[in-house]
């Protein structure tokens, strides 16, 4: 199919060009972005599997380690709210261009910061913004940049399935990568940053060429809001998303934060090289994850929620699996359980990200986008909550505790299921 309109909005870019034949030869945007919100990614999470190293150090409070996971969810929630309305506004390209800088500034400061509690918050609430604002911005140039404008190959779901995949794998190879390097290589506290930081570099230069897909009001002829205007998100109170959407989005991270933030904790007692432990639960769960994604056009429908129902029970069997092994942790136990959570949060996420992409009209995708992760970041709270009740109360087991999240869950998929239909797309087409 011949691509008419080549014109990229806002900077007279092509994104085509003629080949040898006179067929056009797609330059494929969408890549590069992905690549820099996975830069990003790998670098927000790369921290994950070094909580076995600082809690074994003992230089840092147990309780406070768990908080830097919340403190990291507290940079990305402003980020969320804000970056996607403001790209709305000025465009998508000069927002994301700032978050490959902000994650490189976080690294920074949590190496040079090993063991100093507030350089190590301050770095992991600026990496929280770096990944606010990919998810929020980055997904919707991604789907932006997923259209047939584009990309005449793309599908309805390639946006919302191309963004939950960089994400995933940037999550689970940072992890991996920083994991091992902690465990077997020098410099444990600072060569993950490290390798990090000369990934990310380049990634700012690859988006200088993406074009921009988004036009302000003011560069259309049309009337330009305030920002405070613009901060409004008018889809959010669609019953579909208050009903469906929300109700699965904290359990997005929520399984994560349980597969690669407690169980690890569980295990490090039980195991002889526990921050490598940790990194291939994290990178191994979210591989699952990833791998689930691929399937998930196949597990969504026009009619019903059915691929969130689908992901919710995969979530309660996980805390299921999660709440039988605490009670005698073993390393493959314990591995399955992080296997099957990681499949939860993989498909949570896409299928959350698809519900959205559906409800949220053009002018406040990626304001809806951005409350969706908003929510999903909820989920990181839980590993600081269950370490607290356990500490302070003597009844609140992790067995009671990830027992009683499995009932939560239950319950909320109970919500989505006598609401599958609410509200459906009058016009969908789902690969």
């Amino acid at each position: 199919m011949v691509q008419q309109g080549a014109g990229a909005l806002g900077g007279g870019a092509e994104h085509s060009d003629h080949g040898e034949h006179g067929q056009r030869k797609v330059t494929r945007f969408w890549l590069f972005s992905t690549i820099a919100v996975f830069a990003v990614a790998w670098g927000g999470n790369q921290f994950t599997p070094l909580m076995v190293m600082y809690r074994l150090n003992r230089d840092l409070p147990p309780v406070f380690v768990d908080l830097l996971l919340f403190v990291y969810a507290l940079g990305i929630a402003p980020a969320l709210l804000i970056s996607g309305p403001l790209s709305d506004r000025i465009g998508r390209k000069p927002v994301m261009l700032a978050a490959p800088f902000l994650s490189i500034i976080g690294s920074t400061l949590i190496a040079i910061g090993e063991k100093t509690g507030p350089l190590i918050l301050s770095g992991r609430f600026i990496s929280g913004i770096a990944v606010g604002i990919v998810m929020a911005v980055g997904g919707s140039w991604v789907k932006e940049l997923s259209t047939e404008r584009f990309d005449p190959t793309a599908k309805p779901t390639s946006g919302a399935k191309r963004q939950s995949m960089a994400l995933t794998l940037g999550f689970g190879i940072g992890a991996g990568v920083a994991g091992t390097l902690a465990q077997f290589a020098p410099m444990p506290g600072q060569l993950a940053y490290i390798v990090h930081i000369c990934l990310t570099i380049p990634t700012a230069l690859g988006m200088m060429m993406v074009p921009e897909t988004r036009q302000s009001p003011h560069l259309q002829g049309g009337h330009q809001e305030s920002l405070l205007q613009s901060l409004r998100t008018p889809s959010v109170t669609n019953r579909r998303f208050l009903l469906v959407v929300a109700m699965g989005a904290p359990w997005v991270f929520g399984a994560a934060g349980v597969a690669y933030a407690i169980i690890p904790s569980l295990m490090q007692n039980f195991v002889s090289q526990p921050v490598f432990y940790s990194a291939m639960v994290t990178f191994f769960a979210l591989l699952l994850g990833f791998g689930i994604q691929q399937i998930g056009p196949r597990l969504v429908s026009n009619h019903s929620a059915k691929g969130s129902l689908i992901a919710m029970g995969i979530v309660i069997v996980g805390m299921g699996a999660a709440a039988w092994m605490s009670t005698n942790p073993t390393a493959v136990t314990a591995f399955v359980a992080a296997l099957i959570l990681g499949m939860g949060y993989g498909l949570s996420m896409f299928t959350g990200l698809n519900e959205v992409q559906r409800i949220a009209g053009p002018r406040d995708l990626a304001g809806l986008t951005g409350i969706f992760y908003c929510l999903t970041y909820i989920g990181f709270a839980f590993p600081a909550i269950l370490t607290e009740l356990s500490h302070s109360i003597s009844w609140m087991t992790y067995p009671v505790m990830l027992g009683g999240g499995m009932v939560i869950a239950l319950a909320m998929s109970a919500v989505i299921y006598l609401n599958s239909r609410v509200n459906l797309p009058q016009k969908t087409e789902l690969a």
